[in-house]
């Protein structure tokens, strides 16, 4: 996947964890906890369904590198197997 096909996949899984979430107002290098008042269990979530979305494990230690859109896109591609 490209950054791009990376960037919609997280916003998709983003929009199942928070579905009250406009996802064009997502702000991409901002703190989703921050602008949405996600809590650990949404990050939690948000880490499964990227799992499920793109089998690229995301273990808890890694949770502060997908906080932000910019962030997970980043640490998707660089987990990803090429």
């Amino acid at each position: 996947m490209d950054d791009a096909e990376l960037r919609d996949t997280v916003l998709k899984v983003l929009g199942q964890v928070a579905p009250e979430v406009d996802l064009d107002d997502v702000e991409p290098s901002e703190d989703l906890r921050e602008q949405f008042d996600l809590d650990s269990m949404d990050i939690l979530d948000l880490a499964i369904g990227l799992y499920q979305a793109t089998g690229i494990e995301v273990p808890e230690q890694d949770y502060a590198q997908v906080v932000t859109v910019d962030g997970a896109v980043e640490y998707l591609a660089t987990h990803a197997v090429h």
